[in-house]
């Protein structure tokens, strides 16, 4: 395990050490502008978001109480 880390903390260190190997007079070549590209070829259609309430709808089932579970069984059967 000491070893892993020693050899982990020579890589960095060897890394951080490094030579920078880009030629001295180093030029950044800049990018295209790709916003404009973009603008044209993006033709999707938005519609705007309206606010949905999540608890549209819903209503409260509270406990009713104990009753036989038959009677109830019978009450939520598909063939009443």
């Amino acid at each position: 395990m000491k070893i892993q880390l020693l050899l982990g903390a020579s890589a960095l260190t060897l890394g951080a050490c490094a030579q920078d190997i880009r030629p001295i007079p180093y030029t950044v070549t800049p990018l295209p502008a790709v916003t404009a590209q973009q603008a044209v070829t993006n033709t999707a259609v938005v519609s705007p978001i309206r606010y949905q309430d999540p608890l549209a709808g819903y209503t409260y089932r509270g406990p009713t109480g104990p009753r036989d579970w038959r009677t109830v069984n019978e009450e939520q059967s598909e063939g009443n």
